[in-house]
């Protein structure tokens, strides 16, 4: 199993980044996906959800109206859209995918840094 994220970097505040998440070893149309972040020094806190067929999404306060995720089960892959970013959203992004019990599965995470 493998959660491979890619798209991160420094962005000034206000801008845009789409953060891309791979996935391989299991079948990704069965799993919910979700993003969490971490900002240093504090916990990992959740921004995004998606059902496994891609039709139901949610997010938490901090960025509803700001971030978009999707998924293409063709590909194999999550994505969130953060847009309008602020400096609170900088951290280390993790996709998260969840089947059950025991398939409970992350990747290593992206680097977002939101700074003039």
């Amino acid at each position: 199993v493998q959660l491979v994220e890619s798209g991160g970097g420094l962005v000034q505040p206000g801008g845009s980044l789409r953060l891309s998440c791979a996935a391989s070893g299991f079948t990704f149309s069965s799993y919910i996906m979700r993003w969490y972040r971490q900002a240093p020094g504090k916990e990992r806190e959740w921004v995004a959800y998606i059902n496994s067929g891609g039709s139901t999404t949610n997010y938490p306060d901090s960025v509803k109206g700001r971030f978009t995720i999707s998924r293409d089960n063709a590909k194999n892959t999550v994505y969130l859209q953060m847009n309008r970013l602020k400096p609170e959203d900088t951290g280390v992004y993790y996709c998260n995918a969840l089947g059950g019990p025991r398939m409970d599965y992350w990747g290593k995470g992206t680097l977002v840094t939101v700074s003039s």
